[in-house]
């Protein structure tokens, strides 16, 4: 009889073993022909399950020129997963009762147009506040193209794009406020706040501010097959690869501009659900969805159908999440009921790493359809 159950044992660990091998493998094959599909050169792809790495992989080229390999020190442009970090950041000052969220930003920056002055924190943090944009979308840079102080003076001239909580809009001038009150009530340049309230707290070293053609150890190039129409400007897709370089204005590093390996994001996510940065009280609200005045909530589209503080969210009954998007090159989702999270960087812009993590996400998740 003991030697019955000692074998049933064997069985099933083998059975599971190889069931998660098999998924495992299902996985890597999957992200491997989205990366054909797609002509990504790079990347590197984690699961990190109950506050633990369980799958990392490091894929393709770093740099195609010089045929250097993705590892696990290469250093990805993330561009716009900035802003959860100046989300938590703004929920750190919450917590040591400095700001509050539902006070208006003129609480706590002056000389604003009198238009923006009923604008709450918490609008502009999930971006209903309605206010212009300080990029210019359709030639890049900041409006004006003559610098930041000029552009900050121009927009603040500009009419609202809506009424506040009347929808959501996208865009820079909501995470330049969130910044200037980081740095205003955190007592130091926004930088610093992150890299001592969140970096060091967390033991990481590879996570920086900057911009592409910045020279750092490790980083992989950017790369993209769009180029952009000078009559219409308009972005084509072609078939060559080509680098890009992006400039990311140090006054807007709360909105983009960073630069990371997954390995070092998998070490802030983990402090974070640890509760090293902020209460799981805390992560709570951060993550819950601005609703606009009607009760909706407003978002990028598709299954990221609302947004919260910093975070893009999948709103939905079952595996709801939050999911950071960069550059439309690096994603992760956070699946909380799960203690699941998927990290996805890759090298190519355009490759909207989200919808392949989504994909992923039916094959490790069997309730997901």
């Amino acid at each position: 009889m003991n030697r019955f159950l000692t074998l049933l044992i064997l069985s099933v660990l083998i059975t599971n073993n190889i069931s998660g091998q098999s998924k495992e493998d299902s996985i890597v094959k999957l992200l491997k022909e989205k990366m054909e599909e797609q002509k990504i050169p790079g990347l590197q792809f984690i699961i990190i399950k109950n506050k633990k790495i369980i799958v990392s992989e490091n894929i393709g080229m770093a740099d195609v020129a010089f045929s250097v390999p993705v590892n696990d020190n290469t250093i990805f442009s993330i561009n716009s997963i900035s802003k959860v970090f100046a989300g938590t950041a703004i929920m750190q000052l919450v917590e040591r009762g400095k700001i509050k969220l539902s006070e208006t930003i003129s609480t706590y920056i002056d000389d604003l147009p009198l238009e923006w002055q009923k604008v709450t924190l918490r609008q502009v943090m999930g971006h209903t506040s309605g206010l212009p944009d300080i990029e210019d979308t359709k030639n890049g840079g900041l409006i004006g193209g003559k610098g930041y102080d000029y552009a900050w003076t121009k927009v603040k001239e500009m009419p609202l794009q809506s009424k506040a909580g009347i929808r959501f809009s996208y865009n820079a001038t909501n995470y330049l406020l969130v910044q200037k009150i980081i740095e205003k009530y955190g007592e130091m340049p926004f930088e610093d706040f992150i890299y001592k309230n969140q970096f060091k707290v967390a033991g990481i070293k590879n996570i920086y501010f900057g911009n592409s053609f910045d020279v750092m150890k490790n980083k992989s190039s950017t790369y993209s097959y769009y180029l952009k129409d000078k009559i219409t400007n308009k972005y084509i897709k072609g078939d060559m690869l080509f680098e890009i370089s992006e400039e990311f204005a140090s006054e807007l590093r709360a909105d983009a501009g960073a630069f990371a390996t997954s390995i070092e994001i998998s070490k802030w996510i983990i402090s974070l659900q640890k509760g090293e940065f902020i209460s799981k009280k805390s992560i709570d609200i951060m993550w819950n969805p601005v609703k606009l005045n009607d009760g909706s909530h407003g978002g990028f589209g598709g299954f990221l159908n609302a947004y919260a503080l910093g975070w893009p969210v999948i709103n939905r009954g079952i595996l709801g999440g939050v999911a950071p998007i960069g550059g439309g090159r690096a994603s992760f989702v956070i699946y909380p009921k799960e203690n699941t999270t998927i990290i996805l960087f890759t090298n190519l812009t355009g490759s909207s790493p989200h919808k392949i993590v989504e994909n992923i996400s039916k094959v490790y998740f069997e309730n997901l359809k």
